[in-house]
């Protein structure tokens, strides 16, 4: 009987993943995979039973029948979401962060500092860009703060001749690279592995080194292509431009204290161990004060507010999809002992080093919402492994994660991908062409750094 619920909710898996792959809506695709597999979950009998705490004895107790079930429905359809509140927050403050940098005129200041290097200093005004566009990212998070400063930073990449797919592809993995440190980010990977901890020393050295590997990759990379970036391409490049509507403002008056702005949440959180919510009110705060928004008590409501407003607007599509994620990874840990026995015989259980080379050579498969992607088809994967404790939270979420930034930052299916690809008139062909083989080999190795802090 067993074996037969497995064969169905597998199906089920592969007809959702095909679904996703051909554009499908991955909020209504997960909405109606949480019923199909409650639904399975009751011809299972794994609904009729539960785990409950008496409310008036305090004691722990088991239930079945009527009672199991109407708990088992409230836990999938209710408390899940409920208990994502938190996680919730932390992300719209992070969106309203990301909007602050750029309406306060932080990001453009620091990206136009850059652009003063031009076409002389060409791998310096490069590796510049680089550094910036991770700067940003550390603590900015959301479609509308990749395009704000992309419309800045990608300009100056092509002023000084590199071709546009290698500059959009060195700047999507630019802006991947410190999502391993952006508190937002880690808290949607979060979700899975609730009793992961962002504070961790390990955690900090796992998403420090792996940024720089990544970043140190972009450099590589746009090093190798050197000889590409020649005057006829600086000329090519610049007729392009003509052709785009370029914001000519000149460049905000920010004081260039502003500039260490984007790493305030993080030192809070590294540092003395804030709430990532806490550190990023403070952040918010504080840019609004040294960029002259708080002059007076309306422009700086007014400011406050309308950053608010466009940051929860940039990221209501992910909140909504989130909430009704949790639904599946409820009711895929209610049916976790269906999934068990085959699981424990694939997984290498507690051997953490043949699992990470499994996951380095497979990671391809987080492309295109693929099964190892958080984000796509891959929740249920992740929600029915996270479910069989093989390995602890903390391992869990930077292997994770890995395969995941992979895909966020050259996946043509990513959103500010997708815009940026629009934006340089880049076709997906040469976009993966430069970005799989680049992030497979920063993916691979970063595996092995997961290996190398928590073995």
């Amino acid at each position: 009987m067993n074996t037969l619920l497995v064969i169905l909710m597998l199906l089920s898996f592969v007809i959702f993943v095909y679904y996703i792959l051909h554009n499908g809506n991955m909020t209504i695709g997960f909405l109606v995979m949480a019923a199909v597999w409650t639904i399975i979950g009751f011809a299972g009998g794994q609904l009729n039973h539960a785990v409950i705490t008496n409310a008036t004895t305090g004691k722990v107790v088991n239930v079945t029948g009527l009672t199991a079930i109407i708990t088992n429905l409230k836990t999938i359809f209710n408390d899940k979401i409920v208990a994502y509140g938190g996680t919730i927050v932390a992300i719209v403050f992070g969106s309203w962060f990301g909007r602050t940098l750029v309406e306060s005129g932080i990001a453009a200041s620091i990206s136009n500092a850059v652009a003063k290097f031009g076409e002389k200093k060409k791998m310096l005004t490069a590796t510049l860009v680089v550094a910036v566009t991770a700067l940003i990212f550390l603590s900015a998070y959301g479609v509308g703060s990749v395009v704000a400063v992309g419309v800045i930073l990608l300009p100056v990449l092509l002023n000084i001749g590199i071709p546009r797919p290698i500059a959009l592809t060195a700047f999507t993995v630019s802006v991947g690279a410190p999502l391993y440190l952006n508190t937002v980010q880690f808290n949607q990977f979060k979700a899975f592995f609730p009793q992961a901890n962002f504070a961790d020393p390990k955690y900090i050295k796992f998403g420090f080194i792996a940024m720089v590997i990544q970043l140190i990759f972009v450099i590589l990379f746009l090093f190798i292509n050197k000889r590409k970036y020649t005057d006829q391409q600086i000329a090519e490049n610049r007729e392009f431009l003509t052709t785009k509507e370029i914001d000519a403002s000149e460049t905000p008056n920010v004081s260039k204290i502003a500039w260490f702005i984007p790493l305030v949440p993080v030192a809070l959180s590294m540092i003395f161990k804030m709430e990532s919510v806490v550190a990023l009110l403070i952040a918010i705060i504080l840019a609004a004060l040294v960029t002259g928004q708080a002059k007076s008590w309306k422009k700086f409501v007014d400011f406050l507010d309308g950053t608010a407003q466009r940051g929860v607007k940039d990221i209501s599509g992910l909140i909504t999809f989130l909430l009704i994620l949790m639904t599946f990874q409820g009711v895929a840990g209610v049916n976790a002992d269906l999934f068990t026995p085959i699981f424990r015989n694939i997984i290498p259980q507690h051997n953490l080093l043949l699992l990470v080379v499994g996951l380095g050579i497979l990671a391809p498969l987080a492309l295109m919402r693929g099964p190892l992607m958080a984000y796509g088809a891959g929740a249920a994967t992740v929600a029915v492994l996270s479910s069989l404790n093989i390995l602890p939270d903390s391992v869990l979420l930077p292997l994770i994660s890995v395969a995941s930034i992979f895909a966020i930052s050259t996946d043509i299916t990513q959103s500010w991908n997708v815009w940026g690809m629009d934006y340089l008139d880049v076709k997906s062909g040469q976009f993966l062409k430069h970005g799989v083989p680049l992030m497979w080999g920063v993916t691979f190795i970063n595996q092995f750094v997961v290996w190398i802090v928590f073995h």
